[in-house]
């Protein structure tokens, strides 16, 4: 997994993976969740990436959005 560097330092999530059509974000609390195009949509998925990319914005946007997960761990 990557380390998640929130640039505004207001984030829960922690670190982050994702490959070809999944993303999987591991949260402070140690809660990790694994999203997939099946579970979520491919358009949530490449904007999760797209926003873990920029380590700006993906706790907001999975709060806002509550794209459904396939797996919590």
């Amino acid at each position: 997994m990557q380390k998640y560097n929130d640039i505004d330092g207001d984030s829960n999530v922690d670190e982050f993976e994702f490959g070809n059509d999944y993303v999987i974000v591991k949260f402070f609390d140690g809660s990790i969740y694994t999203y997939t195009y099946s579970s979520a949509g491919s358009h949530h998925i490449e904007e999760m990436k797209r926003l873990a990319l920029c380590h700006d914005g993906l706790n907001a946007y999975i709060s806002n959005n509550r794209p459904q997960y396939s797996e919590k761990r």
